[in-house]
């Protein structure tokens, strides 16, 4: 699940969120999935309801979640909710180490509901957090 703004990755800061577009980090989870004998799929929306419409509808449909959902971290307790409300293992993730940057940036609204945060590793990231999905599901 990959929150606002993810989309623009490739165009943003490459110091924060490294050299990778969209389509190439889809494309290296999709590989990093594969090498784990997971299959991934994805979504990303800019809209907040959307997002949350989305998350309703992942049980039964999906085992396990891999949450980017960038500025929303912070502060959507909307997504909080239908998070916590999928009852499936999660694990949060960013792309930039988040603990360096801004101080707004430093609270996650999904602190407590996922298995793992999983910050500044930028696409290598997405493999841990796979790893430790794979671990939870084993």
């Amino acid at each position: 699940m990959h929150g606002v703004n993810l989309d623009q990755i490739g165009r943003r800061d490459p110091h924060h969120y490294g050299g990778v577009t969209f389509d190439q980090l889809e494309q290296r989870i999709t590989e990093f999935a594969r090498e784990l004998d997971l299959q991934a799929r994805f979504f990303q929306s800019n809209h907040e309801g959307e997002f949350v419409e989305r998350m309703h509808r992942l049980p039964g449909m999906v085992d396990a979640i891999l949450i980017n959902a960038g500025a929303w971290t912070h502060y959507s307790w909307a997504i909080r909710d239908a998070l916590e409300f999928t009852g499936l293992p999660a694990v949060e993730i960013h792309l930039s180490d988040v603990m360096k940057r801004e101080p707004w940036r430093h609270v996650s609204v999904f602190e407590g509901l996922c298995l793992e945060t999983i910050s500044g590793r930028g696409p290598d990231g997405y493999r841990d957090a796979l790893v430790r999905i794979k671990e939870e599901l084993a």
